[in-house]
């Protein structure tokens, strides 16, 4: 099976081709590489199906847009690579992370007009999904509240998922001091924006609350469905600005990516929190949505 094999056996789509994983490499002067020049999406795939994969298509569009990367690829294209990659190698519940660099352009901090792209697709398989599947995620999480700050919007764009993921990265190196899964991020002002890789979601006298996007905010795909599950649901929805104080004062609370879509945080810098009735009603509301990709199966 896909799943008991050595990541080396895998196959990845580079620069338009399928190649052995051994062999997946993108030259030492890819703009990518050289200064974190690319845009990149997350995807998960249930029963051989990328999830949201409008959603993802748009943001990755709109990265590339907010740092002015015209590929000239079609969204037909991109999909019809992420598909080879997953027929390559036999999965259907899967990771995929879909790559868009600059290319190889003189050494220069200023990138040329002419783009020759370098496109990449890896994957790896995951659980299933759905009410018969199993967490990607270990337990709840243990969060911790970052002293790295997000990088402001007018800096860096917030909107845009780029390879310039130092900021993220910075944040989870703290994450080792207390044995935290997430890093949970504030914004210069103090207010929470979100975690290292995920969005952040608390309940407060049963209202879903979480960081509005006009803040430094990832526009998460799996945050959007949350929202919408929310609605739909008939839970009262807020989006604002929040303090420390709100999140540790919640009765709930969660992270939320595509990987772990929904993850419970246990607690944050030693103090309790965990899942509740508002975030299990999510849970099962986002695995119904999951589990009609399986419905031919079962």
């Amino acid at each position: 099976m896909a799943e008991d094999r050595n990541a080396e056996e895998f196959s990845y789509h580079v620069g338009g081709e399928l190649v052995p994983a051994s062999r997946a490499t993108v030259n030492v002067r890819d703009r990518g590489f050289l200064y974190g020049d690319a845009a990149f999406e997350t995807i998960r795939t249930y029963g051989g199906e990328p999830f949201e994969w409008e959603a993802h298509a748009d943001r990755l569009a709109g990265t590339c847009e907010s740092i002015g990367l015209v590929h000239g690829i079609d969204d037909e294209e991109l999909r019809d690579r992420v598909d080879e990659t997953l027929a390559a190698n036999g999965l259907t519940d899967a990771y995929v992370r879909l790559s868009i660099t600059r290319g190889i352009q003189p050494g220069k901090l200023t990138p040329d007009r002419e783009v020759d792209p370098t496109v990449v697709v890896i994957v790896a398989p995951l659980p299933r999904g759905g009410p018969n599947g199993e967490p990607a995620w270990d337990g709840p999480a243990r969060a911790t509240i970052a002293d790295t700050r997000r990088v402001p919007d007018a800096a860096l764009p917030a909107r845009a998922k780029t390879h310039n993921y130092l900021n993220g990265v910075l944040a989870r190196l703290e994450c080792r001091e207390t044995n935290a899964d997430e890093a949970i991020m504030l914004d210069d002002d103090g207010a929470l924006t979100e975690g290292a890789t995920s969005n952040l979601f608390f309940v407060d006298d049963e209202v879903l609350k979480t960081p509005a996007l006009d803040g430094p905010v990832l526009p998460g795909v799996t945050r959007a469905v949350v929202l919408d599950l929310a609605r739909e649901s008939a839970i009262p929805v807020e989006e604002g600005d929040y303090a420390v104080e709100d999140l540790l004062d919640a009765d709930e609370a969660f992270l939320t990516n595509t990987t772990w879509e929904l993850r419970p945080i246990e607690s944050v810098d030693g103090a309790a929190l965990d899942g509740g009735p508002v975030t299990d009603r999510l849970w099962r509301a986002f695995s119904e949505r999951v589990a009609v990709r399986y419905e031919s199966e079962d």
